[in-house]
């Protein structure tokens, strides 16, 4: 049998929800192949894709994957099926009973499937080892070579270390993670002629080496596109959440020459999610990481240009022309504009919390440092959507996880199937009516200083780990002078622009507004900046094409 690319980090991947027969297949596939391949397995689909996930970032290769058709939560084509998205050139394979074979059968069509194997399969040697080395002679015959990786050494309590991995992540770069402090990392440095005084360290696949890089430079370097092909567009779309990500696919799919601008990586707050679950068509949930890989590769299949690592700093009207300006002093054109920027979530004024801010306080969800949770006890600020589904993530990791806020219950900022979810989590607490006062803690985050709302009474906590989802705050500053914002910042459009039956005086039209259209005629606005927008991912996906739908309008009328 011919040795894998990389044995080292070539993977065959099984997961059964049944411990004994998991066990039994993994042993079976360690005696075969142990020597060249690695066997990795799960007890959950769920916890199959994570696994599956972990080893797309590090850069491995897995060359086929086993999963029994009855499991509970996520059955095995259904895992099949979303396993694809994540590396598509794996063989596949069904587990099956003989009640289930007809299942297996429709699965040839719905996941391409390979093989199915009936259980039990004894003696392997007959049942079970022909059929996978079939399976991997065939995924040798094709181009699987292990993706390059980035290696990043750094302080594991570091924010600018937090962020360069957060990039990667959720830019879905593989790389590697080496503390300063292991023995690994410290022979990188070496290797790389540094003192570490100067950290992060990222050093690129063929070995360049950069030092405290910025996300220009390192958007440029791991081959993401940062430079506009033209200085003009049909559409400049603002912003690469669910909204901008929605008008860039339905902007290019209908011919125009489209272009759309993210500071940090496509997603938005969506992508930072680790599943949502009330979305249309997806009755098992999607990752946020998944919703945002399918939309980008649906845009660019369309020609649309997604650039990188680009800040916007200012709108000009010149004639006809929208002109957008970049940090670097450099700006590109168009006939149309949306502004899809979204919000971030708001900054906690708690005592200390600045100070540790990618020390143990994150906002958002943080989704690299999960894994380093394992065993600690957790504390999430906030109530809404985002919270409980960090919560719920979190949970598999953490010894606890505990919600603080503001309110009475999270009846009234919380999907009802999330608040069941987090009821039904055996080590979720919901702490009611409770805020953060203080964050206490020198190199990173120790305790929590917590206080009743209603009492004023205060109690400290150990602490290590706090993820903060409170309210949101749109990226509209840049706006100042040019379009109309409502008091919070939240960009008007449309009928909101008219007050009193009046449009705006600056406004130069015979006609009013389009909906989404906002008080600069040609630009348009979609998704969470939107004044009283919905804040659900699939109604900023709608704005986006309704915006699209808009531009046409407008640009036939122009």
């Amino acid at each position: 049998m011919a040795e894998p690319t990389d044995a080292a980090r070539t993977v065959l991947l099984t997961v059964d929800d049944d411990p004994g027969v998991s066990r039994a297949v993994a042993r079976d596939l360690r005696r075969r192949y142990g020597a060249s391949y690695r066997v990795v397995r799960a007890e959950s689909g769920p916890s199959a894709l994570e696994a599956l996930r972990e080893l797309k970032l590090r850069g491995d290769s897995v060359a086929v994957l086993l999963a029994d058709y009855r499991m509970p939560v996520m059955n095995g084509i259904e895992f099949l099926e979303r396993a694809m998205d994540v590396y598509p050139g794996a063989r596949r394979v069904l587990l099956t009973a003989y009640a289930d074979t007809g299942a297996a059968i429709d699965a040839i069509n719905v996941v391409d499937l390979d093989h199915y194997l009936l259980k039990p399969w004894d003696p392997p040697e007959e049942k079970l080892y022909p059929v996978v080395d079939d399976l991997l002679a065939a995924w040798r015959a094709g181009d699987h070579r292990p993706v390059p990786f980035m290696k990043v050494v750094g302080h594991r309590w570091s924010a600018r270390s937090s962020e360069v991995r957060e990039f990667l992540a959720r830019n879905q770069v593989p790389y590697r993670w080496y503390s300063v402090e292991d023995p690994e990392g410290r022979r990188l440095l070496a290797a790389a002629g540094q003192d570490g005084l100067r950290l992060p360290l990222v050093i690129t696949p063929d070995g360049g080496v950069l030092v405290e890089p910025e996300a220009p430079e390192l958007a440029a370097r791991v081959g993401l596109a940062t430079t506009p092909t033209a200085d003009f567009y049909d559409l400049i779309v603002i912003g690469g959440g669910p909204a901008g990500l929605g008008s860039a696919v339905y902007g290019a799919s209908e011919g125009l020459r489209t272009v759309l601008l993210e500071r940090s990586a496509t997603g938005g707050q969506a992508g930072q999610s680790s599943r949502i679950e009330n979305y249309l068509g997806f009755p098992d949930g999607v990752s946020g990481a998944q919703l945002t890989d399918r939309a980008r590769r649906q845009a660019t299949r369309f020609g649309a240009e997604i650039l990188t690592a680009r800040e916007v700093t200012g709108l000009e009207v010149n004639g006809a022309a929208r002109v957008v300006r970049f940090a670097d002093g450099s700006a590109i054109g168009a006939h149309s504009v949306i502004l899809a920027t979204g919000v971030q979530y708001r900054r906690l004024t708690a005592e200390g919390c600045a100070g540790l801010t990618g020390c143990g306080v994150f906002y958002g969800a943080a989704l690299t440092e999960a894994p380093s949770c394992q065993g600690h006890d957790v504390f999430i600020v906030g109530g809404a959507n985002s919270a409980g589904q960090a919560a719920m993530y979190l949970s598999r990791f953490a010894k606890s996880v505990t919600l603080l806020v503001r309110g009475p219950d999270l009846s009234a900022s919380m999907s009802h199937y999330l608040v069941q979810q987090i009821t039904e989590a055996p080590n979720i607490a919901v702490r009611a009516r409770t805020e953060v006062e203080a964050a206490h803690g020198s190199d990173r985050l120790e305790r929590l200083t917590l206080r009743r709302v209603d009492t004023g009474e205060a109690d400290q906590v150990e602490a290590q780990w706090m993820f903060v989802f409170i309210g949101a705050a749109p990226l509209t500053g840049w706006l100042d002078g040019t379009v109309r914002r409502d008091g919070r910042g939240f960009i008007l459009a449309g009928p909101d622009l008219t007050v009193d039956g009046k449009l705006p005086a600056d406004w130069e039209l015979d006609r009013p507004p389009y909906h989404l259209e906002t008080s600069v005629p040609g630009v348009f606005v979609a998704g969470d900046a939107r004044a009283e927008s919905a804040k659900r991912v699939a109604s900023a996906v709608g704005e986006g094409a309704m915006a699209v739908m808009l531009v046409h309008r407008y640009l036939e009328q122009s």
